[in-house]
């Protein structure tokens, strides 16, 4: 990993780029989850019912779901400091927004569905991930990548912990508030503090004069590489029914422990620290949490390191912004299909799903093993 990186307007190491990157993934992280556990409350507050909070959960999911790939182009394109700097400023103007839906003398309902909007932007995730593969060798990076996912348990931690908490103590707007300052302050640290770009300079080249960011056939080309898209559809596939869970946790919280925010947000704080077959109450919950997480997090970090190692290093943001559209598309279907089968069938399907789909999966690389031949010489 030798090469002179562009320069920042502050001057900053390789390694320090590195941990300034976890931070900032931290702290957008925490702001997110600060959001997912005020949401269903103060759509509930505005009188949603549970097929409106559907929509809004699906606006955002497809609005994800579409920005994802074009976002890793643009990545690609434009840099490691453009691409922060975009997200955390599509982060404000999604706070900013829900702030104001909490405002009695505005449009609440409208104001909070416009909210969705920046989230076609939304991405840190996926760009720190870049960073972190460009500045590491590729032996290094499986476990450079699973940092992000201890980023990932801080975020769910105390986000769930500040929403609820803070929402309790001085109204539902204060996290949206808290999360629209502290995300203004990424976009500060981004463009002071990260490169212009994090890739060697023969490896931006390659992009440069390139194709538009919203050339879906060179963003189809990746997905189709035939070291690609078998781990890729073992990621969309293994990942669906735990995203498929985490999509209705609210729903659970609410409706089925019911739970106040700041109950919800220790929960999902729980979630975090350890980062559905048959249960009947909160502990049974807590019990079954740890195998569901840990499984979540190795299948994220192993598929994410065999795909960025699966293409060249021009490419590594435009992979991962297809990997950042997996959760997404959970989020797109799975709001109907989630409340269909709890509604139909309770809690506990949701666990049967997850057990199926996973032992198909198992019996499917038992036969035919992924192969990553040519990694070493990558």
């Amino acid at each position: 990993m030798s090469g002179q990186l562009p320069s920042s307007m502050v001057a900053l190491p390789r390694q320090g780029i590195i941990i300034l990157t976890y931070v900032l993934a931290a702290l957008e992280l925490t702001c997110l989850f600060m959001q997912f556990s005020i949401i269903p409350y103060l759509s509930r507050t505005l009188g949603l019912d549970s097929v409106s909070f559907g929509y809004l959960q699906t606006t955002f999911g497809v609005l994800q779901l579409l920005g994802g790939p074009v976002f890793g182009r643009f990545a690609d394109q434009r840099g490691a400091r453009a691409a922060l700097t975009l997200s955390f400023l599509a982060a404000s103007a999604l706070y900013l927004l829900l702030v104001a839906s909490c405002s009695p003398a505005l449009p609440g309902v409208f104001l909070l569905f416009a909210s969705r909007l920046p989230a076609a932007l939304m991405h840190t995730l996926p760009a720190a991930q870049m960073v972190i593969t460009d500045l590491t060798a590729p032996t290094k990076r499986p476990t450079a990548l699973s940092r992000l996912g201890l980023c990932f348990g801080i975020g769910v931690i105390f986000g769930s912990l500040l929403g609820g908490t803070l929402s309790t103590a001085y109204g539902i707007q204060c996290p949206a508030f808290l999360a629209f300052v502290v995300t203004l302050l990424g976009a500060v640290l981004s463009f002071t503090c990260i490169p212009v770009t994090t890739k060697e300079a023969s490896v931006q080249s390659a992009h440069q004069g390139g194709t538009s960011v919203f050339d879906l056939k060179a963003i189809s080309r990746l997905l189709l590489l035939p070291r690609v898209l078998p781990v890729f559809l073992v990621k969309v596939i293994s990942g669906f029914p735990s995203g498929l869970f985490m999509v209705m946790f609210s729903i659970i919280s609410m409706d089925f422990f019911q739970l106040e925010a700041a109950q919800a947000g220790y929960l999902m704080s729980f979630f975090g620290i350890l980062q559905m077959a048959l249960m009947s109450n909160v502990f049974h919950f807590c019990l079954l949490l740890p195998g569901l997480v840990f499984s979540l997090c190795a299948l994220n970090i192993v598929t994410d390191s065999m795909l960025t190692k699966a293409v060249s290093a021009s490419d590594t943001g435009t992979m991962l912004g297809l990997c950042a559209s997996v959760h997404p598309l959970t989020r797109t279907v799975g709001p109907t299909l989630g409340g269909l089968l709890y509604r139909s069938y309770g809690v506990s399907i949701l666990g049967h799903v997850q057990l199926m789909v996973n032992l198909l999966v198992l019996l499917v690389l038992w036969k035919k093993p992924l192969s990553q031949k040519g990694d070493k010489a990558r």
